[in-house]
């Protein structure tokens, strides 16, 4: 089953009015909201003025840079959380050393010049003692990412991304694909990209390659599609 996505906007006016209201004052005349869509007038902002902007939006708005653009991400549903504990529960199984972190905001890009909020950051447990609110990559096995039904996520979660976390030299990117019921594992990340990406549909076993090297049980996925 697939969901269309094509009408799903970015944000509610409400949240880009609350945007704008709590924005720093230098970036308020720069916001429009067309379409359900977010802009940035007089020209792209540099990773400085996205970062003043992130830390000053409200809760209910999470905001990428990607390919020097500000990018709106759905807040996750009830099932996408679901998705998220399950895939917890198969890593501290095979992997009691490893966590997943949720919600991690992460230096991606060439040079970190992006800045990405993966669903979830797989690494050694203490790994992000002491980061502030955006972690070089450096010791992140694996970025995660669990589509939303919005229009935006085919551009971010297949396309942007896995450039985004092959350049930064994150060894593999894990994408849990609900509108096509599929899970898609990128490796092997040189010149910008991933090598190897393959793909299963869910409830068949599914193989990480190292430096996670366990398989995935995927059985419980169907549960959690819509």
């Amino acid at each position: 089953m697939t969901h269309d996505t094509a009408d799903r906007p970015q944000m509610s006016v409400e949240d880009f009015e609350e945007l704008v209201r709590r924005a720093p004052s230098e970036l308020r005349n720069r916001l429009e909201f067309l379409g359900g869509r977010l802009y940035i007038r007089h020209g792209p902002l540099d990773v400085d003025e996205f970062e003043e902007l992130e830390a000053s939006a409200p809760e209910t708005v999470r905001l990428e840079y990607i390919n020097g653009k500000v990018e709106v991400k759905a807040v996750p549903d009830g099932n996408h959380r679901e998705i998220l504990i399950w895939l917890q529960e198969q890593c501290m199984q095979h992997r009691p050393d490893l966590r997943v972190y949720p919600e991690s905001g992460v230096k991606a890009e060439a040079y970190c010049k992006g800045r990405a909020r993966t669903d979830g950051a797989v690494a050694r447990k203490g790994h992000f003692t002491g980061h502030g609110e955006w972690s070089a990559t450096d010791g992140i096995l694996m970025a995660v990412e669990i589509t939303s039904h919005d229009r935006d996520t085919d551009k971010r979660d297949r396309v942007e991304k896995p450039v985004g976390y092959a350049t930064a030299g994150i060894p593999l990117y894990l994408l849990i694909d609900r509108d096509n019921r599929r899970v898609t594992v990128f490796s092997e990340p040189k010149d910008g990209r991933y090598q190897q990406a393959p793909s299963y549909p869910w409830s068949t076993p599914v193989d990480l390659p190292e430096p996670l090297g366990f398989t995935l049980d995927t059985q419980e996925l169907k549960e959690y599609a819509d």
